[in-house]
């Protein structure tokens, strides 16, 4: 008898053990993962705080400079699609390995770029990866958490990207200003290889993620619904970065506070992108389509407040807060959604999420410059996002009925 109740006991601690080192490898990937987001998290926000360093450098007024940040966002939305499909057939493991590898080159180009001309090419090439590394890395995470946390999934992978904007650009930005803008891409290329070290050892070696065939990712892109919610997603976000492009002088000639506010301001933003991720993800995986309809419509009520108040430092703090927690918890929904559409092709429908976003980018940023340059006020830029959001949300009412019916992820 004792010796029976010795060996189950050697085997409940054996499982115990076993669990345990599953959870602890299971954790290591999921940092690896959110390391390499947080990295090109860091080099996308931080060409923003530099480009008045660069642009003078490179001999160029800032207008002009904003032309390289263009490029990246290009590079992302033209090697989403690209990218994924001329990997399909690759394990997810080895496409992320080669496209970290990418996005470190691009960062040394960028350091070592001498004009214009050469400097906008290299940006280009660091956004190349991103689209396919947030598609890659969605894939790999619900491999890692487990079936019915899509996501949750999603949502770590780009965890790295929000904290990029509460640590990661301040941090590059501070760095460029001190030791020379050059320096930060050679600073973002050393940590790139420090996530391509950390995605090697970490991410696990198993045929369960080969890619499959070219024509089974492509069969995704015939699906209307499948391009009505990147539609939504361009439209409902835009507003992010209708606010976030002019944070700078909301703080200083709206609110009237010193410059030295704009980090703080910053980094509420960012934080609340964190927290609205977090909070995204878990809903998504219950209510695939309420995390819109409550991601939107919150987003509504913030950016009204912000348009109506942002003058008021006690009112401006918190509504930048609010509007990145609020339009973050739409956005793993939209992968979810996106994923129920095209379960044929997860990989490509994360590339092809991250690449509605940076067009997102671009009509946000254009909106709210816009409606400035017609004299309607920078608080205009705000309501420029209201409307852009309030069509997204729009669309999605209108079409969702007509989308089959999606259970939790």
């Amino acid at each position: 008898m004792l010796d029976k109740a010795y060996q189950a006991q050697c085997a409940a601690v054996k499982v115990h053990c076993t669990d345990e080192a599953q959870r602890r490898r299971r954790g290591l990937t999921l940092f690896a993962l959110a390391l390499g987001s947080f990295c090109i998290g860091t080099s996308e926000f931080a060409s923003m705080g530099i480009i008045q360093l660069f642009s003078e450098s490179l001999g160029i007024d800032i207008p002009t400079a904003t032309n390289a940040i263009m490029a990246y966002a290009f590079g992302v939305v033209i090697g989403a699609p690209l990218v994924t499909l001329g990997a399909a057939r690759l394990n997810r493991r080895t496409l992320l390995l080669f496209l970290m590898g990418l996005f470190i080159l691009g960062n040394i180009l960028s350091a070592f770029a001498t004009s214009l001309g050469m400097f906008g090419l290299a940006r280009f090439v660091s956004g190349m990866p991103q689209g396919a590394y947030f598609g890659a890395g969605a894939v790999v995470a619900s491999y890692v958490v487990g079936p019915g946390q899509g996501g949750k999934a999603f949502a770590l992978v780009m965890t790295g990207l929000t904290v990029a904007t509460i640590i990661g650009s301040p941090l590059a930005t501070f760095l460029g200003q001190t030791l020379g803008w050059r320096n930060t891409y050679m600073a973002v290329a050393g940590l790139g290889a420090f996530a391509l070290l950390a995605l090697w050892i970490w991410v696990p070696r198993t045929e369960a993620l080969h890619g499959g065939p070219v024509v089974q990712e492509l069969s995704s892109l015939r699906k209307p619904p499948v391009w009505t919610m990147m539609v939504v997603a361009a439209l409902g976000v835009a507003s992010i970065f209708a606010v976030y492009t002019f944070i700078g002088p909301f703080v200083t000639d709206v609110a009237m506070l010193d410059p030295s506010w704009i980090p703080i301001a910053l980094a509420l933003f960012g934080l609340g992108m964190t927290a609205g991720n977090l909070i995204g993800g878990k809903l998504a995986d219950v209510h695939p389509a309420k995390g819109l309809f409550a991601g939107f419509g919150s987003a509504l009520i913030v950016l009204a407040l912000l348009a109506t108040g942002g003058g008021n430092v006690w009112l401006l703090l918190p509504a930048l807060f609010g509007v990145g927690m609020t339009m973050m918890v739409a956005i793993p929904t939209i992968q979810v959604r996106l994923t129920h559409l095209a379960p044929e092709a997860p990989t490509l429908m994360g590339a092809m999420n991250l690449a509605a976003l940076n067009v997102a980018n671009a009509i946000g940023a254009w909106a709210g410059g816009f409606t400035i340059a017609s004299g309607y006020g920078l608080l205009s830029a705000v309501w420029a996002g209201f409307g852009l959001t309030l069509l997204g949300l729009l669309v999605f009412a209108l079409t969702s009925p007509r989308t089959p019916q999606l259970a939790p992820a």
